[in-house]
């Protein structure tokens, strides 16, 4: 039922069979007949009066603007597609290559760092709207600073600028560009075994759906020694995101090795850090697992580790962003146990802590969409989807 709007007729008829009343029981309860219910809801009598779209909205337990249709979009849907057109154009931009002069000064390392320190932050807390708005700006700086190439500690920061680009793109389901951002930042990163491992942390968050992209994980982590716990954070990470990769192929061997020795590094690292953004430790390994159980199909493993890990305590320190994130991949394990209700429940605290995650990734709201459509959900996660304009 996406796409065009819905009519409030259908809608009255959707919600009403999610309520389990007939059309009798749902006149009655509005003291009105089914001849008047039937016409409705097949529009040949409209719904006019303000008095009675409220009466229809309490018996169907919706938000009266949720009846109506209102806000089907998240707000702010055109300025995120403006925003990422901009993001687009700031990385198309090669002005430099072609000699065409700046028409400002470049930014100086320490103010571009600040910058980029807080677009990490920005993601981390899931505001995934106010990074649109910061990023293009930010590109264009750190693609001048690249250009210009004038220190040698500002690769760095370019590097980082580009991963967190790349982070946001791929929330935002827009592959093509995430991957071009990913590989400015492999490239700024070159000849660098550290930074070209934080750069393949976000390409293979890009090529998740790649095979191919599994050995390139594994060759940038066989690059960086286990010594700190800085970089058994970059190489433990590269060998979840290798895992995953192997996840999304149905290979749960691999999976299942690749997961082990990530665990390992992560035993000594612990949780509560956030080595090169990548918040590995233990909680994070565990929740790569419950992500490449519901890659491989296996609901009831990975329901089983969602509920153990989200009672940890590293649970709580981690990246608000990295929580509702988790909280997605356990609705599709939810599902694929026919659990609608605990689909819906964690579907809608990753809403509260960070309605980001859900209003603005596609792939979320898909989920949102897959659980509404279930005749067990509860009423909760209808509206929202009627809200989001999915249903």
């Amino acid at each position: 039922m996406g796409g065009d709007p819905v009519p409030i007729g259908r809608r009255v008829a959707y919600l009403r069979v999610r309520r389990r009343l007939s059309q009798q029981s749902f006149a009655d309860r509005l003291g009105k007949s089914k001849s008047w219910v039937d016409k409705v809801e097949r529009g040949v009598r409209s719904l006019e009066r303000v008095s009675t779209i409220r009466d229809v909205a309490a018996v169907l337990r919706v938000d009266v603007s949720a009846l109506l249709g209102r806000d089907v979009q998240p707000v702010g849907v055109a300025e995120h597609r403006e925003g990422v057109a901009r993001i687009r154009a700031a990385l198309s931009a090669y002005e430099m290559a072609f000699g065409r002069p700046m028409d400002r000064d470049v930014v100086s390392p320490d103010r571009l760092a600040r910058e980029v320190r807080h677009a990490w932050m920005t993601l981390q807390h899931a505001r995934y709207p106010r990074l649109v708005e910061l990023l293009p700006t930010l590109v264009t700086e750190v693609h001048r600073a690249h250009a210009l190439n004038a220190e040698v500690g500002r690769a760095a920061v370019v590097v980082e600028a580009y991963r967190v680009t790349a982070a946001l793109l791929v929330k935002l389901d827009e592959g093509s560009l995430a991957w071009l951002a990913a590989d400015r930042a492999m490239s700024a990163a070159a000849g660098d075994p550290v930074l070209l491992a934080c750069a393949a942390v976000q390409l293979g968050q890009v090529l998740r759906a790649s095979a191919r992209a599994g050995p390139v994980m594994l060759a940038a982590a066989s690059q960086i020694a286990s010594g700190t716990p800085e970089e058994m954070s970059l190489r433990g990470s590269l060998l979840v995101q290798a895992a995953l990769i192997a996840g999304r192929a149905g290979d749960d061997r691999v999976v299942g090795e690749l997961l082990d020795e990530a665990a390992e590094l992560a035993a000594q690292v612990g949780d509560g850090h956030d080595h090169h953004r990548t918040a590995f430790g233990p909680t994070a390994v565990e929740l790569a697992r419950v992500a490449a159980a519901v890659e491989v199909g296996d609901g009831p493993q990975a329901v089983a580790r969602h509920e153990k890990a989200i009672g940890w305590d590293g649970w709580r320190g981690l990246p608000v962003e990295h929580r509702a994130a988790h909280l997605i991949d356990a609705a599709r394990a939810y599902l694929q146990t026919d659990d609608p209700a605990n689909a819906a429940r964690v579907l809608l605290r990753a809403e509260r802590i960070a309605p980001a995650e859900i209003h603005d990734r596609p792939g979320a709201r898909d989920v949102v969409a897959q659980v509404a459509r279930d005749p067990d959900a509860p009423p909760t996660i209808t509206q929202l989807a009627i809200g989001l304009g999915v249903l």
